[in-house]
């Protein structure tokens, strides 16, 4: 079993005690790595959701001052990056990913504390300029009301930081569901919020199956926001179940990113922009390159350059240093990841990493989840890996011949998370992103978001955004005040 100085105990944490509720039975939280069982969280349920809900109405009554939330905000801050390595081994045991990569998880995480601590004046009131009609007009940013954060398990902990941050800011109480799957990151966050004096009840965490948490978060009058990253398939069920109550909701959802490498590109920068792009938490992630078009007069030599990089990767247990990538977070993605594999080379595609299926029988459960990197090429539209997101460390090579097919193919999807573009001239750069029905597109680069600046999706990949100023507003409701 895990221990550590950030885990005095792994339960729930509501109006500011560490409970079981009224949990009859606990899950096991599982190392991917070993199958071994790290720590019992309480399987909590509707009763212990509405207790939580309750005591985040019950604090929002007294607004609490900017400067006692920046307080906070700041303090996490430092706490994060203070404990950077135990956080970052925390989510390494849970998840599966490489030390150093949950260490930058916890850095990234702490980025979103900060940056939220030093926008709270876009909160002040604005008069505007002139009366009108004969009064003075103000606008007001208010709290929200209760959130309710949802999150998953790729980034247990910054995914959880980027909504609690905004939230804290803006006023709202929170009311956090992690993923069942990786707790522990966000059990050992509320320690910390605790630690520098976050006040009962404004932080609440219930672990436990998704069902009945969610069923009473979408149903319940005090919540009024809920924010929740994960598949699309669940951001549809959520605007079902929070329509009846015109609920606000923020959803990052699935992704089918393209990474489009033109024959003018520094192809050595874009394959390495690849590499860092593709296989960071082992491609769990919903801004990785899942389609990468490669313009026809470069394939092969872009194709062979990306091999070479890929050959060279270790796959192995993430608290060891030499490991490059980790195992998959359990046996249904490994599964699905294996399908979109043989589904390809069934209809034509060309395997150039041969380990890929030679090793995919390693995946048993006292070994891990661990599944090689891949490199496929010979891709076609038919392919499952072009019409859904593979979440894993396969690199699907697709032929185009110019810039209006790159275009279409990219955007034939109904995701738009994210995309990148690699290209010699500027002027294209721009004009390809600008065409790309992608809520975050890099030209010549493959980095992800970032806490200063908004990001979310396009068509099927989600609504409203987190980070930058547009994040906290989120979290507020617009009230217009004209005193006469």
């Amino acid at each position: 079993m895990l221990t550590s100085p950030l885990l005095p105990q792994t339960l729930g944490y509501i109006a500011g005690q560490w409970t079981r509720g009224d949990a009859r039975s606990t899950l096991t939280v599982i190392n991917p790595a070993t199958g071994e069982p790290l720590a019992e969280v309480p399987d909590m349920g509707a009763a212990d959701t509405t207790s939580a809900i309750g005591a985040a109405a019950r604090v929002m009554a007294e607004p609490l001052p900017v400067a006692q939330r920046r307080d906070w905000l700041r303090g996490v801050s430092q706490s994060l990056l203070a404990d950077k390595q135990e956080f970052g081994r925390i989510i390494t045991l849970e998840n599966g990913k490489p030390h150093r990569e949950g260490i930058a998880e916890t850095e990234y995480a702490a980025g979103f504390f900060s940056y939220f601590a030093d926008q709270l004046h876009h909160l002040g009131p604005e008069v505007l300029p002139q009366p009108i009609r004969g009064a003075r007009w103000t606008i007001h940013h208010r709290p929200a009301g209760v959130a309710a954060l949802i999150t998953p398990w790729n980034f247990p902990l910054a995914m959880l930081a980027k909504k609690i941050a905004p939230a804290l800011a803006a006023g709202c109480a929170v009311v956090v569901k992690p993923s069942e799957l990786t707790p522990l990151s966000a059990i050992a966050l509320c320690a910390v919020l605790e630690r520098v004096g976050v006040p009962a009840g404004w932080c609440n965490l219930v672990c436990g199956a998704p069902g009945p948490i969610g069923d009473v978060i979408c149903s319940h009058p005090a919540v009024r926001m809920v924010s929740f990253t994960g598949s699309t398939r669940v951001g549809k069920l959520l605007l079902e179940k929070t329509a009846p109550h015109v609920k606000r909701l923020a959803l990052e959802l699935g992704g089918n990113a393209p990474f489009i490498v033109f024959d003018d590109a520094d192809l050595y920068a874009a394959v390495e922009a690849l590499m860092a792009n593709k296989f960071r938490a082992g491609g769990q992630t919903c801004v990785c390159a899942n389609r990468i078009f490669v313009q026809r007069g470069i394939l092969d030599r872009f194709t062979q350059a990306a091999a070479q990089r890929v050959s060279q990767l270790r796959v192995g247990n993430g608290m060891d240093p030499a490991t490059d990538i980790g195992p998959l977070i359990n046996r249904a993605v490994f599964e699905k990841v294996e399908r979109h594999v043989s589904d390809a080379l069934k209809k034509g595609a060309a395997c150039l990493t041969a380990a890929a299926v030679t090793r995919a029988d390693s995946s048993d459960r006292t070994w891990g989840h661990f599944y090689p990197p891949t490199v496929l090429t010979g891709i076609r539209p038919n392919m499952a890996l072009t019409q859904e997101e593979t979440f894993g460390p396969v690199v699907a090579v697709i032929a185009f011949e110019d810039e209006a097919e790159a275009i279409a193919r990219a955007n034939d999807t109904p995701y738009g998370l994210a995309g990148y573009v690699f290209t010699a001239d500027p002027q294209r750069g721009q004009r390809v992103a600008a065409r790309i029905q992608c809520g975050h597109v890099g030209i010549n680069t493959g980095t992800g978001p970032t806490p200063e600046a908004p990001f979310g999706g396009m068509k099927e990949s989600g609504l409203g955004r987190e980070g930058g100023v547009e994040g906290l507003l989120e979290f507020c409701q617009t009230q217009t005040v004209a005193d006469k």
